[in-house]
């Protein structure tokens, strides 16, 4: 069983919107209709075999840390349609677009409907903070009839706020961004389309994130989760700290200092442990009275007060590959960089697709490139009456990682509680061996 994508039609259709033309569709093509097809093969040139497994297996150039639960790995087979006029068109190792090259593997930014043409270009050429509601795209190969008709076959990578509904995380059902994902993060798919390089608006820094390496990440686009678009699908990440849940990269870890547990901890889990137990010791009246034993410490050596307490391109098909071509505007075509468009995909037994239409326009773009072109959560009801943070208004808490051994000062902020302590500290313990932190 084979699925077409489709490309969303504009709302007005008739309206010249300035969206760049490609007459090329992708077909996804399962593993089972591709050995049925080559029964029939047996005696044709091995030329021609070639040939025609390239125009139908696409090797991912992704590979997550992560598995997924169905298919091994993100290789796709596919036809691009009309596969003559495609497989017609001469390949190239790269394109030049207003005297940028962009080369086949790259990562590019690509115009969509929703693109806001950027005022001040960045200063060095290439951008590595995301630019606002542009796509990011990987270029898997280069085809041009001519200088004013060149495309590129691409996967696309997608922000988190792109997880369509119905995607599967494990064994719950997920959709756009999650706690986890961090401000400049990605998620690399195998979502193909072609698109006309006049879409292309610059060229984007992206890599893989291992998250054993986190030191590595800065202010650049990375990836570390794939979305396999067949079975809607994330591949699986790294868990942590007592709550079971990824690490943001934006949020700082904390380790636990025993080399036997050595548990990465999230600094919001900890804050929420220390604050819960303070509030069902102490609840919303009860003031804090320094424990006897530690006033007595104090007193006789004079210590500060201490509490109790207690995260490709195909390969190559033998034909000729030039090294690169320079795209230029059609008679027909405005100058000026051209949205793309995002095809629909329909895999079999999916309903809900990826659909998104790629749109913007930039001026005075001289040359021309072509980039590739939420289930609901299912979670347990809480009853409404339950506050998952009863302590909020009542406390606050601010975590001295510096000190040997780590404490928390805990602040009383409750105005209306007489006597007691307003200001004490506690030690940090780990949440899952209750070893000292250090």
């Amino acid at each position: 069983m084979s699925s077409s994508s489709r490309k969303r039609s504009h709302p007005d259709s008739s309206a010249d919107d300035g969206r760049a033309e490609c007459p090329f569709t992708i077909k996804y093509v399962s593993p089972e209709d591709k050995s049925k097809g080559q029964k029939g093969k047996k005696r044709r040139k091995q030329s021609e075999l070639e040939e025609d497994d390239v125009a139908k297996i696409q090797n991912s150039p992704f590979t997550p840390s992560g598995k997924f639960k169905s298919d091994e790995n993100l290789d796709l087979h596919y036809t691009v349609e009309p596969r003559d006029k495609w497989m017609g068109m001469t390949r190239y190792n790269s394109f030049v677009l207003n005297q940028a090259k962009y080369f086949s593997e790259g990562f590019i930014y690509v115009a969509n409907d929703s693109t806001i043409a950027p005022k001040d270009p960045p200063q060095n050429g290439m951008a590595t903070r995301r630019q606002p509601d542009e796509w990011v795209a990987r270029i898997l190969e280069i085809r041009a009839a001519d200088e004013h008709h060149v495309y590129a076959r691409v996967y696309w990578m997608y922000w988190p706020e792109e997880l369509p509904v119905g995607t599967k995380d494990g064994n719950k059902y997920v959709s756009g961004r999650q706690p986890y994902h961090g401000h400049n993060e990605l998620i690399a798919s195998n979502h193909m389309d072609v698109i006309n390089v006049v879409s292309v608006t610059q060229e984007a820094k992206v890599k893989q994130w291992f998250e054993e390496n986190d030191e590595e990440i800065q202010d650049a686009l990375y990836w570390r989760q794939a979305f396999d678009i067949r079975s809607m699908q994330l591949s699986s990440i790294q868990r942590t700290c007592k709550c079971d849940q990824p690490a943001n990269p934006d949020k700082t870890l904390i380790a636990c200092s025993d080399a036997k547990c050595s548990t990465w901890l999230h600094e919001e889990c900890i804050r929420h442990d220390v604050l819960m137990k303070t509030y069902e010791s102490l609840g919303k009246d009860r003031p804090y009275q320094k424990p006897i034993a530690d006033a007595t410490k104090n007193e006789d050596s004079g210590s500060s007060d201490k509490g109790a307490g207690g995260p490709l391109s195909p390969p190559d098909n033998g034909s000729e590959v030039q090294q690169s071509i320079d795209a230029k505007v059609g008679p027909d075509t405005e100058n000026g960089i051209k949205a793309e468009q995002r095809s629909s995909q329909d895999p079999p037994n999916v309903a809900a697709g990826r659909n998104s239409q790629r749109d913007a326009t930039s001026a005075d773009r001289s040359i021309t490139a072509a980039p590739k072109s939420g289930r609901h959560s299912l979670g347990r009801r809480k009853k409404a009456d339950v506050n998952p943070k009863p302590y909020e208004g009542l406390f606050d808490v601010t975590l001295k990682l510096a000190e040997s051994p780590s404490v928390a000062e805990i602040h009383d902020l409750r105005a209306d509680v007489k006597g007691g302590e307003k200001t004490w500290t506690e030690p940090l313990t780990c949440l899952m061996c209750g070893a000292l932190i250090s």
